[in-house]
């Protein structure tokens, strides 16, 4: 059987080979990829591969961009860092995963599904490979926020959050009973961790919750006033620029 990894992490790959060795002798493992651009050139050439183990993010993006540019009809088991939650979803589909750091039990486990599925490769597993790619390519939003506190990290529910706004360069997130917890990450990389269905960047300052407005003013220069039913250190502005967006995430 011929096998390929796709894993930029040398170490990480190194430990997949040899567990794979381990749990199934015999295996050939032919290449070992580091790389969008080196899996591309290796997938364009005729290789006659059973099975791709292949990481999500690689140095160069994410790994799905490979199947922009190359067909891989061999079977594939997805490396990936995803919690839990995330991977719940790949559950329903024929093609597996394995959740790093990778143990035998896991590659076990997932070598012997390979052998189940071995030969019953058809459109039903094209499809499902298809919808495993679309699922993980929807980005994963922040569920909750570990906020430290004396000697532990207490979680935060990203449902409870009303506001989050910068105070003096430190990010802070205000809840709807009106707690404060600074967060160790700038407002701009919050945001991108943030389901922006729930939340909506108001300006430089504030990020708000959609269940956190209470009702919103006319402002001279058509601009907005969102009243929050939280109270916040000062007036909440939206931009002109950015009324209509601001229109539409709410009413959508």
């Amino acid at each position: 059987m011929n096998a390929v990894i796709i894993e930029d992490e040398q170490i990480a790959a190194q430990n997949l080979e040899r567990l794979l060795h381990e749990t199934s002798p015999g295996i050939n493992v032919v290449a070992k990829l580091q790389s969008v651009e080196e899996s591309i050139e290796f997938f364009s050439t005729d290789n006659a591969i059973d099975i791709v183990f292949m990481d999500i993010h690689l140095a160069d993006g994410l790994s799905f961009s490979i199947f922009d540019s190359v067909t891989i009809t061999a079977p594939i088991i997805f490396t990936t860092a995803y919690d839990q939650y995330a991977l719940d979803a790949f559950k329903v589909n024929s093609i597996d995963y394995l959740l790093k750091p990778i143990n035998k039990e896991d590659l076990t486990r997932a070598m012997q599904k390979y052998h189940t599925l071995e030969g019953k490769a058809s459109k039903n597993n094209s499809e499902n490979l298809n919808a495993l790619i679309e699922t993980i390519k929807k980005p994963r939003y922040k569920s909750y926020f570990l906020i430290p506190v004396l000697d532990k990290l207490v979680p935060l529910n990203v449902n409870d959050i009303a506001y989050i706004y910068l105070d003096d360069k430190i990010s802070r997130a205000v809840t709807f009973n009106g707690q404060s917890h600074a967060l160790d990450k700038p407002l701009d990389t919050i945001f991108t961790q943030l389901d922006p269905i729930k939340f909506f960047r108001a300006n430089r300052q504030y990020i708000i919750a959609h269940s956190a407005v209470s009702d919103i003013t006319l402002w001279p220069l058509s601009k907005l006033h969102v009243n929050l039913n939280v109270a916040t250190p000062e007036k909440v502005i939206v931009s002109r620029a950015r009324v209509a967006e601001f229109k539409d995430w709410y009413t959508n």
